[in-house]
């Protein structure tokens, strides 16, 4: 039973806010309280295969998650292929698919089954280069392809399994955009754009508004953070990296404690986010993905016993879009390999599992809690511990409250929360509580 006093703070945050008219959508409606789930289909099952992903549907479907995004199921290449497999990121031809995980027609049955359960599937699209063995190096112009004094073609960073290419060529763009409507035709709902800052933003602002002429339901992603993705015109959402290190920073965080972060590098950013970005931007939000686990390590080695409350924030926080990446739902605690073949085995439910369907809930069934424009008004609640993150959101007659404690040590007393079961009206450490009505 709620307190008075608990009654009182609801009460006062309900008359604090003024209702506001409803304002047209900038994106579809389906899209502003999805969860997004990434898909390795490498080590989501034994088989590692389009037809393992397809037996798990209905376990993700009573997850609860809204979009499946499907790490790249394209062909991939073999010419300076990394460890045994390769990388999907190396890829070969864009219109086949990597026969390590079945045919064409395994995929187009993934998609069929994945579209009756309400799943929408989203592919990862890697337009930035190519392996050095792709179809476009002889069916295409050497300029496809940025070189050297000598004509040989070139990469970024450590990335010697690609090539990259030259978008100071149109054609280059009219190419990807060739093969992104191939996939959309059989029925994909969307693309994740990996690497797309590294790309020149002009080429995304041809490609985006040229595909959503004509699939205008379709969900885009950017691997980025560029203001300039975010306005109403461009990608639904973008990603939260900064939000991410910071995350990283409260918990278990580097070593050299001067990079630690606190509750108030937190606040200030959301203060920042908010006002520097258009109220319509979906920022991604997650406590791990492909990249963090097998490269940075999982979430529980970045974030040590604050994994949970920080993931309670990518949930409830304004703009958010939440990601769960394979295995968080029970609590995967070790990095999947890249290269070769790392199956999970074990799906058996547990603990985190539950956590991940409620917070699944708790983002469906609170209008509040939508991302972009359609998110409910957000307030700062004062609290006595500088370490307590407590903020509502509004959304008409919808109120969340949330209260977390980004510290090993447990809170000073917070009178919202005084009731009952926790008269003292303390948080446990990294503890968290979410009040709705």
């Amino acid at each position: 039973m709620k307190s008075r006093l608990l009654i009182a703070a609801l009460a006062a945050i309900a008359l604090s806010v003024c209702c506001s008219a409803p304002k047209k959508n900038v994106h579809p409606e389906w899209m502003y309280n999805s969860v997004v789930y990434e898909v390795n289909v490498r080590q989501f099952s034994p088989e590692g295969t389009f037809k393992g992903v397809e037996a798990q549907l209905p376990r993700l479907k009573d997850l609860g998650v809204d979009i499946l995004w499907f790490m790249p199921v394209n062909k991939i290449g073999v010419e300076g292929r990394k460890g045994t497999l390769g990388s999907y990121y190396a890829i070969a031809d864009y219109k086949a698919v990597n026969d390590e995980f079945g045919t064409m027609q395994d995929f187009e049955d993934l998609i069929a089954a994945a579209h009756e359960m309400g799943l929408r599937v989203v592919m990862d699209w890697v337009a930035n280069q190519t392996a050095p063995d792709n179809v476009w190096m002889s069916e295409k112009p050497a300029d496809f392809y940025e070189r050297d004094s000598l004509g040989n073609a070139i990469w970024e960073y450590d990335w010697t399994d690609t090539r990259s290419l030259d978008y100071s060529n149109r054609e280059v763009w009219y190419a990807q955009e060739d093969a992104m409507r191939f996939w959309l035709d059989k029925g994909v709902d969307g693309f994740r754009c990996d690497a797309a800052g590294e790309m020149p933003s002009e080429t995304w602002q041809y490609l985006v508004p040229a595909l959503r002429r004509d699939y205008p339901e379709i969900y885009l992603l950017a691997e980025a953070e560029k203001h300039e993705f975010m306005v109403d015109t461009m990608f639904d959402a973008t990603y939260a990296w900064e939000l991410h290190h910071i995350e990283n920073g409260i918990g278990s965080g580097p070593a050299n404690k001067d990079e630690r972060k606190t509750a108030e590098d937190l606040r200030k950013y959301v203060e920042k986010d908010m006002a520097g970005t258009p109220a319509s931007a979906f920022r991604l939000a997650f406590t791990s993905n492909h990249d963090e686990n097998s490269w940075a390590g999982t979430e529980f080695e970045r974030m040590g016993d604050a994994a949970k409350v920080l993931e309670v924030l990518n949930f409830t926080l304004p703009k958010t879009q939440p990601l769960i990446y394979t295995g968080q739902e029970i609590g995967l605690s070790r990095r999947l390999e890249f290269f070769e073949k790392d199956p999970i085995t074990d799906w058996t439910p547990n603990e985190y599992t539950d956590f991940f369907k409620y917070l699944v809930k708790l983002k469906h069934e609170n209008p509040a809690l939508a991302a972009g424009e359609r998110g409910g008004r957000f307030k700062w609640i004062q609290t006595p511990d500088p370490d307590v993150i407590a903020f509502s959101r509004r959304k008409k007659d919808n109120i969340v409250l949330v209260f977390a404690n980004l510290s090993p040590d447990p809170s000073r007393k917070i009178v919202p929360l005084c009731s009952t079961d926790n008269p003292d009206g303390i948080l446990a450490p990294w503890g968290w509580k979410i009040i709705t009505r």
